[in-house]
Order: C-alpha cells, then sequence, then structure tokens
C-alpha cells in the first residue's frame, strides 16, 4: 500500500510544493484588502479577518514545507549548481518564512475589536504587499536555479558528471 502510496508523490517534491506559496502570495493581498472594506461596511472583524487570517497561516505552513523539501534535496543539486546560488535561495526562502511569520502574527491581533484590531489589520495588509516582494526573490532565484544554472539536470539522467552551474556562451555547461 505505502509503495502504491509513493507513486503518487512527485519526485522531487520541491517544485511541486512551491507552487502553493507562491500562489498564496499573490492572492492574500486581495482577502485582506476585501475583508478591510468588508468591516468598514459593518461585517465582524473575526469572521471577515479570519479568512485573512487562516490564508496567512496556510501561507506561512506552505513556505515552511517548500523551505524543508528544499533543504531536503540540496545535496543532490549541489552536484549540478554552485553551492552561492542554491545559497542565495535558500536564504531568500527563510527570508520569506520569517516575514510571512511576523505578518500572520499581525494579522492574529487584527482579529481583535478597536483601535488594536484596526490597527493590526492595516499593517497586516501591507506586510501582504511586502511578501509579494520577498516572494518574487524566492522564486526569481528558483528560477534561476533552474533555468540559469541547470538544476532540473540533477534528476536527469544525464546529470552523472559534476557541472560547476555556469553557462559558457552556447548554453552548454562548462565542466
Amino acid at each position: 500500500m505505502f509503495a502504491a502510496l509513493s507513486n503518487l508523490v512527485p519526485n522531487p517534491l520541491h517544485p511541486a510544493v512551491v507552487h502553493l506559496p507562491i500562489a498564496l502570495t499573490v492572492l492574500v493581498p486581495a482577502f485582506a484588502v476585501g475583508a478591510l472594506v468588508a468591516i468598514r461596511h459593518g461585517a465582524r472583524p473575526v469572521r471577515a479577518w479570519g479568512i485573512t487570517t487562516a490564508l496567512l497561516a496556510t501561507l506561512s505552513l506552505s513556505a515552511w514545507v517548500s523551505l524543508e523539501t528544499g533543504a531536503d534535496q540540496e545535496d543532490r543539486v549541489e552536484r549540478v549548481v554552485t553551492e552561492q546560488a542554491i545559497h542565495s535561495h535558500e536564504e531568500a526562502a527563510e527570508a520569506f518564512l520569517a516575514l510571512s511569520l511576523l505578518v500572520l502574527v499581525i494579522a492574529g491581533a487584527g482579529l481583535l475589536n478597536g483601535r488594536i484590531g484596526t490597527g493590526a489589520r492595516l499593517a497586516a495588509t501591507a506586510g501582504t504587499l511586502a511578501l509579494i516582494v520577498a516572494g518574487y526573490r524566492v522564486g526569481h532565484s528558483g528560477g534561476a536555479l533552474v533555468y540559469q544554472h541547470g538544476a532540473a539536470s540533477a534528476y536527469t539522467s544525464s546529470a552523472s558528471i559534476p557541472l560547476t552551474g555556469e553557462r559558457n556562451a552556447g548554453g552548454d555547461h562548462e565542466r
């Protein structure tokens, strides 16, 4: 039974899971603004802002899963990509996770009524915009790993020869 289930899990897993935090990063600001509008029109903060907070919790969890799956696959990818390129992507991902957790905590305070809740909701909404910038950095560096440095070749049969991760003018890896 476990063998059948393992066939359902993509290998490598990291590229499959990173798309959820990317999608949430783009969607959460719209939900935050929508919740602010709904509250302004009389909706209870717990009900309206709760959706945004739940999405931010899902974003933080999916960012953590993405970071963990990336770390699990780091050794294999280091055979074909420079350590510096991987380290840059990992640092951007760690910063994104930290920011998502900070925005989540602030959003949690936004569930309160009164000035504290209002201020927290406004701050968390601004934080969701900062998450777009941080998410772009992670996605851009991850894309560079795949499309400029050839990280995907770590999972192909032709990856038996270690590469430096640098490309020459013709697009081939230098050995």
